[in-house]
């Protein structure tokens, strides 16, 4: 940990001094999301910031193919926001000081979390930062499901790290520098992902469970690392499952890492297609198949292992039904196109 002081700290300290103890950003319009929309609902309370009035009617036609469309990625939303004339930064690794520097410097922040209800059980889900207490030790969240919610940091962080602090920040293109200055390091993209990766390292070696080497994986294949990746990832399924993030896990359910994890990460079906571990991508896809049936993502990447097993009028099919389901899904159309 003491090698990770220097970057972690160096030039933030006195930054984090000069913050304000509390910040609470205004003119944000909260809207209680319906049936899987915590994606378009979160995005359109982000753009309400900076003067956005469209709702989750105008925008979850434009991002979700259908109600069965289970996951609209960071991704997604972030195309769909540069698509309303904004400047985006997305990106994995972020940490607590940055995102008081961000609020206090206006900007709300869309985190990818993990949710755990008694009855649904574990699943990902989006949630709005809109500012900060020093004094209680909480971030102000609006939440699609819950309404206003407060979160202590150590609360947040571990729901946050389930997707290896994944972050959207949404603003004008005129606050291009200021957003720049208050992501520090994190501005450059390159030095993010590497101290995303050492980050992941320590609390693996420190936790050694599922979440610390999912992240480790996702990590290294940001970096190029595939075959790095691919070891992180077999540890992450070789993990004790984690009951408070998984209470109503099928039985049937393989591996340590939670039992929708694949509906919303593709990182491991990515670092196995590289390595050629084409039989492990079939079987994690026939596995999310079974409970989402119309899912685009999974039919793209059971497409990618199709056509290295030799399978080609089957990986056809999959990229028809995952264009189907996504119509103008560019990888699956240049991977139709490429067979």
């Amino acid at each position: 940990m003491r090698a990770l002081l220097p970057l972690l700290t160096c030039g933030l300290l006195g930054a984090a001094s000069a913050l304000p103890a509390q910040v609470s950003i205004g003119n944000i319009r909260h809207e209680y999301q319906r049936l899987n929309n915590c994606g378009p609902v979160t995005v359109g309370m982000a753009l309400s910031r900076w003067g956005g009035t469209m709702n989750q009617y105008d925008i979850a036609p434009k991002l979700k193919a259908g109600v069965g469309d289970v996951n609209v990625s960071p991704e997604e939303l972030a195309a769909f926001a540069r698509g309303q004339g904004m400047t985006v930064h997305l990106a994995r690794g972020g940490t607590l000081p940055m995102l008081r520097r961000l609020l206090a410097a206006g900007f709300p922040v869309i985190a990818e979390t993990w949710f755990v209800t008694p009855d649904s059980g574990g699943m990902g889900h989006y949630r709005l930062l809109t500012g900060y207490d020093d004094a209680k030790g909480k971030f102000s969240v609006l939440d699609s499901y819950m309404g206003h919610l407060g979160f202590t940091y150590a609360e947040f962080d571990g729901l946050w790290r389930s997707f290896g602090r994944t972050f959207l920040v949404i603003v004008p293109a005129s606050r291009q520098a200021a957003l720049d200055e208050a992501l520090g390091y994190h501005a450059d993209a390159r030095m993010a992902k590497r101290a995303a990766l050492r980050v992941a390292l320590v609390e693996a070696e420190k936790k050694d469970d599922a979440v610390a080497w999912l992240n480790v994986g996702q990590a290294k294949l940001n970096l190029g690392d595939s075959r790095g990746a691919a070891r992180a990832f077999d540890a992450a399924f070789a993990a004790r499952p984690d009951p408070r993030l998984d209470p109503i896990r099928p039985a049937r359910e393989e591996g340590g890492w939670p039992w929708r994890t694949l509906w919303y990460v593709f990182g491991p079906l990515e670092a196995y297609t590289r390595t050629a571990r084409y039989t492990d991508v079939m079987r994690l896809t026939t596995a999310v198949l079974r409970d989402v049936p119309a899912h685009e993502e999974i039919f793209y990447w059971r497409g990618r292992a199709l056509t290295g097993l030799g399978r080609v009028a089957e990986a056809q099919a999959a990229y028809r039904e995952a264009l189907r389901l996504r119509p103008g899904f560019a990888a699956a159309q240049a991977a139709l196109a490429g067979l």
